[in-house]
């Protein structure tokens, strides 16, 4: 074969700090774009971000040349920079240290975009906690509840 093709979609959620309630409407868009702006930037052709007050949903494409890990790790550092300029009380946000990344299906794409953009509504349901257990059970991922949250 002459050319090489990937298409690769991810789900990275990540959470504020404590699931601070820091992204608020006043910049939670802002935060979105640039986050999304973050991961084109990194190569990532197609980009989703939301999310609700407390956390972030981020579905990608990273192709074939994209290294998730570092990738998140880049993202979670600039963005984090941004929200401290937004404002004076925003001097005190952070990011929790560690993140959750699935797999998606190229068929499962749409649904995902849909969850992403339904986020306010869904967390009138659920916490985020429950939310990412929920996650980590379907896709079959042990864990300890004791180190999953900072």
């Amino acid at each position: 074969m002459a050319h090489s093709f990937c298409k690769i979609y991810i789900h990275i959620i990540f959470s504020t700090k404590e699931r601070q309630r820091w992204l608020d409407e006043t910049i939670r868009p802002r935060v979105h774009a640039f986050l999304a702006a973050l991961a084109r930037n990194a190569g990532c052709p197609f980009v989703v971000a939301g999310g609700a007050d407390d956390h972030i949903h981020i579905l990608a494409d990273i192709g074939k040349k994209v290294q998730p890990v570092e990738m998140v790790g880049r993202i979670k550092k600039e963005s984090s920079k941004f929200v401290k300029t937004l404002g004076t009380e925003y001097g005190g946000f952070y990011w929790q240290s560690g993140y959750g990344m699935f797999s998606v299906g190229p068929t499962r794409v749409e649904d995902v975009k849909a969850y992403i953009a339904g986020q306010e509504e869904h967390h009138r349901r659920q916490t985020f906690q429950d939310e990412f257990r929920a996650f980590l059970n379907r896709y079959g991922i042990e864990y300890d509840e004791r180190y999953i949250w900072d």
